[in-house]
């Protein structure tokens, strides 16, 4: 049985580091909530103190699980994930196993990862991100601190093979950048829904929508799909 007893001092600090960035509890929202307040439909954010977006304690599991939500169901995207834990996680006890590091899938083949992880044609690009950042020709870590404009973070994220725009747009959100939507078939969904009866029209029409809320477009476009998500839970 575990407890905090436990944990060296260093643990401890290290536990405490993973749920701050994780929760980003560091994350200065004063500016975006200013902005919120400006446009009465979204003056909900700022009172439900919403936006910090949930991540992982590494930038090489975001990118990783990213990878896996593309052109898939969540139902595989979950199968996918849990397939990469069970497989390659480090067990710490008998139920629990950490995500894998970038070493333990980059030891791995691209038959392997289609055959028992089911990761489709995503294989061979999982493959190649882990052995980069594994061999240290990557370093991803750094970009959570990086002073490259989100504009050249955006290219950086682009060059990594199997993250496209919805991929490098979200996974900027993980950085604590938000000038591009990351759309997706999901949140187009929920866009026609909300403002066209179901019709459909171009990433551009969405895009021009949210063009008004500048750095902070991403982040308002997301919380405005998700709002319904808040209504349910908590309701204003």
């Amino acid at each position: 049985m575990c407890g905090s007893a436990l944990l060296t001092a260093s643990h401890r600090s290290e536990v405490i580091r993973q749920i701050t960035s994780c929760l980003r509890l560091t994350e200065d929202f004063s500016d975006f909530y200013h902005e919120t307040r400006r446009h009465p439909k979204h003056r909900w954010i700022a009172k439900a103190k919403a936006g910090r977006m949930l991540r992982s304690p590494s930038v090489f599991e975001d990118v990783v699980k990213m990878i896996c939500t593309t052109n898939c169901s969540w139902a595989l995207t979950e199968i996918m994930v849990s397939n990469l834990v069970e497989e390659f996680g480090k067990a710490f006890d008998d139920s629990k196993k950490s995500f894998p590091s970038p070493e333990a899938l980059a030891g791995t083949s691209d038959q392997f990862l289609r055959k028992h992880i089911k990761a489709g044609y995503r294989s061979p690009f999982l493959l190649e991100f882990a052995k980069k950042v594994a061999s240290g020709k990557l370093d991803v870590e750094y970009w959570r601190s990086s002073e490259l404009t989100t504009e050249a973070l955006f290219k950086e994220l682009r060059s990594i093979k199997g993250v496209g725009a919805y991929s490098a747009g979200n996974i900027l959100k993980l950085l604590g950048r938000y000038d591009y939507l990351g759309i997706d078939s999901w949140s187009r969904a929920q866009y026609y829904k909300m403002y066209h009866q179901g019709r459909t029209v171009s990433d551009r029409t969405i895009e021009r929508r949210y063009a008004q809320f500048g750095k902070w477009r991403g982040l308002f476009f997301w919380l405005e799909m998700t709002k319904h998500w808040y209504d349910y839970e908590f309701p204003f």
